[in-house]
Formats: structure tokens, C-alpha cells, sequence
């Protein structure tokens, strides 16, 4: 994903009397929940502009400079709807979930489209291909028969993953951040790029059985560890590190998202085998997470949101973490109580300070501050909708299924064959494509004034 520095999103703080105005939102009982959940999926859904004349369809308003968000951040958008569609039942924007996901399947189906190679990650690649298994898993509406389905197209994205043309013997195996050589960006390995292999390799084999997926998802935790980016003594997980040198110079810096998105793909491990490493897992990981990016019991961006350094991209990462962590309570039940008192807090924290723009209820961005931020945006509203509908997932009743217990989605396990990797195009590189990986973090090193990201910058 593309890490701009955020440099001016503050609207205008919405105040009566020069008093804050009071939240909208309630978390008081179930149908508060949808209510509220209503009104925030209709506020995010206002900077979606891709269904008017002129604009691309599935995407939200960018790459830089055309706009703040890159090409991954709405197939992200689209799983966070396809949830609150199953928690709520709200069909409401369905339609435009199923025209967005198919318009941007790119040739092979791979979610590769030539249009955003510039800047194409095995991270956004990865993220619209969960997006597709979040589909499936949740009996999305299928597709017409004649378009890719739901359960193919998260196969077409790991397959192609999983080509040797992705992986090499740099650093001893793992994805690089880019996918195309000639990006800026492509001799770093991230946390992230592996965390989708590996979350998405989890769900597929739990959902088909194909004992190929679980291999690849281990030997992927497996070399996560056995290089230093998931610390098999805190699990904490580290941003990443360059190719060049040999991944020996790990950039500390931690996000959410990479924990949740490794201790979700662990529950997935877990709730097919029944294997005590992978409760173990699941444990280590939730424990450390909880600790780590809820203080007090609130989600907290911990590398950036103090600072005032997070970007667009860091500041969807909570609403990963609510919706990724109760999915965790489903699939291994015995991390329910531990996890389900500090979602809850934290989604409340969440409504309370969504309070400002124009319409007197728009969220910001740091939720333990107790008050609006001053800042607008999708990503903003994408985490609060996420944390206050996945606070009914139990009432839903719906976890996520398999092709044995109820599954509608064809597969394909040929999916994505004959997919260009765009290993050996060239091409310039852009202005768009001189930004950060996963982080952009802005840790100076003492006496150094080393900015670090999950890429090397230019200019």
C-alpha cells in the first residue's frame, strides 16, 4: 500500500455555542448498534464517488496527487461493508459492493489491473483477494454466473502469490513489499505483504480442506519467525526489511494491522486443526495485542497517532483490528472473554468523539482523546463503522463457513494461471510511486535523523 505523509485533512470542527456537539451514536442495544451503523456507512459511502459519471468504478478518489487514497484502501472498503451487511442485514449498498469487487478483477482475475501497477503491492493485491475470501466465507451474494466467483478470485490472488516469481532466495524466502521490479519499494520485504499470504492461505484451507494452502501458511509463519519479523519470544511483529541486507537490519517500528492480521490467519490454523501450537498462537498474539495497541482499552496507532505522523493508510488500521479480532472470538471461542470487554470499550471510545464536519457526527481519528480530532476522511470512517457493527457478530449468528458447512462460492484452483506477475516489465517510476510501504513511521534515530518506512523514500 502507498504511505503519503498526511498533509492536510482538517475540516472544519462542528460546534454549537462553542460547545462540542454531542455524539449521535449509540452502542445501548442492538438496534442502537444498526442504527448507528446505518448512519456511519452512509457518511463513508459520501467519499466514494467511483458510481458517478466520469469517475472508476470501485475505487476511492485517488492515487495521490488525484486524490488521498490508494487503490487498495477501498478493496478494503468493500469487505468492511460485506460484513456489516451480515452483522446488520442492511443490503443497502450490495449492489455497489458486487459492481465495485468485479470491476476491479483486472485480466486473469487476479486483481491485478494494469492501471494501478505503478503502485501495486502483494499487500493491496492481498487485501482485495481477502476481500473476495471475506465474500465467500460470509454467503456474499454470488456473482452472475458468467462473471469470476467470489471463492476463484481469492484463489486467483494466492496462486499467483505463490508463484516462484514470487518468492526467491532473498533473505532466506518471503514476499517482497512490491510486485513489479521496477518499483520503488521492491527489495523490501513487509510484514504485511506476508501477512496477506499467510491470512489468506489460513482461510483457504479451512475453507476447501487443500492441505497446499496450510503448507504455505506455515512455512510462511515459519520463515516470519526464523528472520526476525514476528518475535518468537514477545510476538511482537516488526515492519520489515531491505533485501540488500539480507533482511538483517529490521525496522522495529509495529502496527496493528500486522498483528491482527497474523493472529486472525492463527485462529483460522486453529479452528481446522484444533492444534494446541496454533492456540497457543492465537494466544500469544491477542495477549500482546491487546496490550500493545489498546491501552485503557481503546485502539491506539501506537508508532504515529501521538506524533501526528500517521497517514491515510495507518489510520484505517483500527477498524482491521475490531473486525479481525471478532472474527478471532468465533474461530477460537476461548479468546471470547479476554477480547470481546476491550472491543467493546474501544468501539464505545470510538462514537463518542465522532462529533465534527459537516454534518455534526463525522468521526476523527483518535478515539482515547475523548473529543474530535478535526480530521475527515473514508479511513475514519471505515474503523468506527467496522468496531460498532462488529459489535454484533454475535447477535448476527453468522460465522464464517466452509464448502462443507453451507458455502455457495465456486472455486477454481487453476485461478489466476496465465496472470503477468510484471516481473520483467519496465517502466518509469512516478511521483505516486516515491512513497512509503507499510509505514512512512518518521522514527528518527538519535543523532541520525533517519526517517525509516516500510520502503526507501525519494525525494
Amino acid at each position: 500500500m502507498r504511505r503519503q505523509i498526511l498533509l492536510s485533512v482538517i475540516a472544519t470542527v462542528f460546534t454549537t455555542g462553542g460547545s462540542a456537539q454531542a455524539t449521535p451514536f449509540s452502542l445501548d442495544s442492538d438496534d442502537a448498534i444498526k442504527q448507528s451503523a446505518s448512519t456511519l456507512a452512509w457518511d463513508m459511502m459520501q467519499y466514494y464517488k467511483g458510481n458517478l459519471s466520469g469517475q472508476t468504478l470501485g475505487i476511492l478518489p485517488g492515487p495521490p496527487p488525484a486524490g488521498p487514497y490508494y487503490w487498495w484502501e477501498a478493496g478494503a472498503m468493500w469487505a468492511t461493508l460485506i460484513d456489516y451487511w451480515a452483522w446488520t442485514g442492511d443490503a443497502s449498498y450490495n449492489d455497489e459492493v458486487m459492481q465495485a469487487m468485479l470491476w476491479q478483477v483486472g485480466p486473469n482475475d487476479a486483481y491485478m489491473p494494469p492501471n494501478v501497477t505503478a503502485s501495486l503491492g502483494n499487500d493491496d493485491q492481498g487485501f482485495w483477494g481477502m476481500s473476495a475470501m471475506t465474500a465467500a466465507e460470509m454467503k456474499f451474494p454470488n456473482p452472475p454466473s458468467d462473471k469470476p466467483q467470489w471463492l476463484a478470485l481469492a484463489q486467483a490472488v494466492f496462486n499467483t502469490q505463490a508463484s516462484p516469481d514470487r518468492h526467491d532466495g532473498s533473505c532466506g524466502g518471503g514476499l517482497r513489499w512490491q510486485i513489479p521490479f521496477a518499483n520503488n519499494g521492491y527489495n523490501y520485504k513487509a510484514s504485511i505483504a506476508n501477512g496477506c499470504f499467510f491470512n489468506l492461505g489460513a482461510r483457504l484451507y479451512r475453507y476447501t480442506g487443500n492441505t497446499t494452502f496450510s503448507h504455505w501458511a506455515e512455512n510462511t509463519w515459519n520463515w516470519m519467525e526464523g528472520v526476525g519479523f514476528l518475535d518468537s519470544a514477545t510476538y511482537a511483529i516488526y515492519d520489515g526489511a531491505n533485501v540488500g541486507d539480507n533482511c538483517t537490519d529490521i525496522n522495529k517500528a509495529e502496527f496493528s494491522y500486522n498483528n491482527g492480521i497474523f493472529a486472525l490467519g492463527a485462529a483460522y490454523m486453529y479452528n481446522t486443526t484444533k492444534d494446541q501450537v496454533w492456540a497457543d498462537r492465537v494466544t500469544k498474539l491477542v495477549n500482546y495485542g491487546l496490550k500493545t495497541f489498546f491501552p485503557g482499552g481503546i485502539a491506539v496507532e501506537i508508532t504515529c497517532e501521538d506524533e501526528g505522523t500517521c497517514t491515510t493508510d495507518m489510520i484505517t488500521y483500527k477498524g482491521f483490528m475490531h473486525r479481525w479480532y471478532s472474527y478471532i472470538t468465533q474461530l477460537a471461542p476461548f479468546t471470547a472473554n479476554t477480547i470481546n470487554p476491550v472491543l467493546k470499550t474501544s468501539a464505545a471510545a470510538a462514537v463518542k468523539q465522532c462529533t465534527g464536519g459537516a454534518y455534526g457526527r463525522q468521526c476523527g481519528f483518535r478515539w482515547a482523546s475523548g473529543k474530535y480530532d478535526g480530521t475527515t476522511g473514508a479511513g475514519q470512517e471505515m474503523s468506527v463503522l467496522a468496531a460498532v457493527s462488529s459489535q454484533l457478530i454475535n447477535v448476527a449468528g453468522k460465522a464464517p463457513v466452509t464448502a462443507d458447512s453451507g458455502g455457495i462460492s465456486t472455486g477454481d484452483p487453476n485461478a489466476g494461471s496465465g496472470a503477468d506477475n510484471f516481473q520483467n516489465k519496465t517502466r518509469p517510476v512516478t511521483t505516486a510511486d516515491r512513497v512509503g510501504a507499510s509505514i512512512v513511521t518518521l522514527l528518527l534515530l538519535a543523532g541520525a535523523g533517519v526517517v525509516f518506512g516500510s520502503m526507501v523514500m525519494k525525494e
